[in-house]
């Protein structure tokens, strides 16, 4: 008797190890998500708290890949939802979207995805359990926030590995796939400028290729070499700005390149202002002409 209790001890506690090790294994994000009603009057703001706690244990709690991360592995990242308007159980919102990558040798966090979706309506019933299903469009709400989840995975394997974002992006294209029939704005090529559509069918298209190799030269070729040989990083960078200049020639304001810039600018600015001296008359003059909406902050590049 006394060794089938032993049995079923030792099977509890390993199957209590086993629970503790998938999560502690399961997440391959530190998303902060906060939920920002103050455009809503709305005098009950617990709907506002319950949405919040959900969507981080949505995203934080759940798997997203097959690839094991120890906790600090994770992608740190945040996601700011700004309720613009709230009617019943729909929601109109804005979705800021940001996301940073460790540097090696360093405590620095590098920014690599900084980005604000102005399509966002979705329903909720507060307590309703948040979940994704990759074979059919049942909710706006987890199908965007899934979406930008693959986009963040996809950027960030994208700078550690040449295009090592691939399998993510195409997870990101086929939720696209799914919800272009669902009536939301966002998904579709024809909804505007800056859709969900766009930006992954950028990311996965050849043309935009020079983009996702400069990813990878600016950040595993420059970033962390910065500690060991600055002027090397620092040349690394800039030819990623080349980079960005031939794509710019053939799709001048491209999409992908403005969510770069919109991450990286002054990080940018920082890094050719200090440091090793090199020649920044040509870089200046590259960065005024594949991002001349940050003219101001090239302009603070001296030296």
């Amino acid at each position: 008797m006394r060794s089938i209790n032993v049995y079923f001890q030792n099977s509890i506690i390993w199957f209590l190890l086993l629970s503790v090790s998938s999560l502690l294994y399961a997440q391959e994000l530190n998303c902060t998500i906060i939920v920002n009603s103050e455009q809503v009057e709305q005098t009950n703001q617990q709907v506002f708290k319950t949405l919040e706690r959900s969507l981080n244990d949505f995203v934080n709690k759940s798997k997203w890949t097959n690839r094991n991360l120890e906790p600090d592995e994770r992608i740190d990242c945040s996601m700011q939802l700004t309720i613009t308007s709230f009617d019943a159980n729909t929601f109109t919102a804005n979705l800021q979207i940001q996301s940073n990558r460790p540097v090696y040798n360093s405590t620095y966090q590098s920014p690599v995805f900084n980005y604000q979706d102005r399509q966002f309506t979705f329903n909720y019933l507060e307590f309703e359990p948040l979940f994704f299903n990759p074979n059919v469009f049942e909710s706006n709400l987890t199908a965007v926030i899934t979406y930008y989840i693959y986009i963040i995975l996809g950027v960030d394997a994208d700078t550690f590995e040449r295009e090592g974002g691939t399998p993510f992006f195409k997870r990101a294209q086929s939720i696209v796939n799914l919800a272009q029939g669902s009536g939301y704005s966002g998904w579709q090529q024809t909804d505007g400028n800056r859709t969900r559509w766009e930006l992954v069918d950028n990311l996965l298209s050849n043309t935009f290729r020079e983009y996702r190799l400069a990813l990878y030269n600016y950040h595993r070729l420059g970033m962390d070499n910065m500690t060991d040989n600055a002027m090397l990083a620092k040349q690394s960078i800039a030819g990623s700005m080349k980079l960005f200049e031939r794509l710019n020639n053939t799709r001048p304001n491209s999409f992908v390149l403005q969510t770069f810039f919109d991450a990286k600018a002054e990080e940018i600015a920082g890094i050719f202002s200090g440091g090793p001296k090199m020649d920044i008359v040509n870089l200046v003059n590259t960065l005024n002409k594949v991002a001349p909406l940050y003219g101001e902050t090239w302009s603070r590049i001296e030296y």
